[in-house]
């Protein structure tokens, strides 16, 4: 039996240097916990998986709104796997995520993997609407598959909207049914971790880092607007996240020193 769900987190921040969330709001397979933010003034929500999904069939949603003023982190305790539905009628499954940061907010979207297991079936799609001075950090990352299988059928989205304006929209496609040469050399080239690093910051209306490769399988390109997205592409999970680790890093040494000008 499929699942409907939608979990919902609002952040506003509370007059005092702080955030409060006036909204935490699990559904399903989708549990919400307050955690400890490492950070003064930042609220922190750790999203824990309370049931195995996205099963093929299942229609999971998360939104989160930071209101004018919040700063908050939205990570996750362990991987997302998506598995195959119960029957050969389930369907794909859909994730869905919607991101606001009003006015001075700063969101940063800090999932963990999400694992394409063989036999799934999966659309992702993240839309993120962003105010002219909200910041924005966001990390997507894909395993193709897990250790020593083939990956199911991978579909995801990432729309980007700031002061109502596109400023950034990509769709990938991975596995059974996907555009042919999506595992060619001219793609993938036999790695299967795959992911995206999207800094969006009013910083960079003073300048924006150059286009420049990261390492041999990774490339930081300015967008259209006071952002920088980084793709890379990794054998694994692991050496993945420490690209793109390396890459925030950097990044936001940047655009601190840019405000600080």
């Amino acid at each position: 039996m499929s699942v409907t769900a939608t979990a919902r987190i609002t952040a506003v921040a509370d007059g005092r240097g702080s955030t409060a969330l006036p909204l935490l709001e699990s559904d399903g397979p989708l549990a919400l916990r307050r955690t400890r933010s490492p950070e003064t003034g930042y609220a922190r929500v750790t999203v824990v998986g309370a049931m195995s999904a996205p099963l093929g069939g299942d229609r999971l949603a998360v939104e989160v709104r930071a209101e004018d003023g919040a700063r908050l982190t939205v990570d996750a305790a362990a991987a997302t796997v998506a598995l195959p539905g119960a029957g050969p009628d389930a369907g794909p499954a859909s994730y869905t995520v919607r991101l606001s940061a009003g006015e001075g907010a700063e969101l940063r979207w800090l999932p963990e993997q999400l694992v394409s297991a063989r036999g799934s079936a999966l659309d992702m799609t993240t839309r993120a609407d962003l105010a002219p001075t909200a910041r924005l950090v966001l990390r997507e990352e894909q395993v193709l598959g897990r250790h020593g299988e083939p990956t199911g059928r991978l579909s995801t989205r990432l729309t980007v909207r700031r002061a109502g304006r596109p400023l950034l929209d990509q769709h990938l496609a991975y596995g059974p049914g996907a555009p042919g040469g999506w595992d060619g050399a001219a793609v993938l080239g036999g790695h299967r971790a795959v992911g995206q690093l999207l800094l969006v910051d009013p910083a960079f209306d003073h300048g924006l880092p150059a286009p420049r490769l990261l390492g041999t399988t990774a490339a930081l390109t300015p967008l259209a607007g006071p952002a920088v997205l980084v793709t890379a592409l990794a054998p694994d999970a692991r050496l993945l996240r420490a690209v793109l680790d390396e890459a925030l890093e950097g990044l936001l040494k940047d655009s601190r020193a840019l405000r600080r000008s």
